[in-house]
């Protein structure tokens, strides 16, 4: 995953074109930056699952 695509699957992921986006833990130090740069991240929220990766979904409303 380079930084051209993280953006592009975000951005997916605020559409609605899917529904979760795994990150990888080898991904997680090149796209955690990217997240919080963007304006909206308070609208991502990112679950830890086992073996390092993180699942994120798109809310509505953002996290306090």
């Amino acid at each position: 995953m380079d930084r051209e695509e993280a953006n592009e699957q975000l951005d997916a992921l605020k559409k609605g074109e899917i529904d979760e986006l795994v990150v990888e833990k080898e991904h997680f130090l090149l796209f955690q930056p990217l997240l919080v740069q963007r304006e909206d991240f308070k609208h991502f929220r990112g679950i830890a699952k086992h073996g390092g990766k993180i699942v994120y979904r798109y809310l509505e409303a953002p996290r306090s």
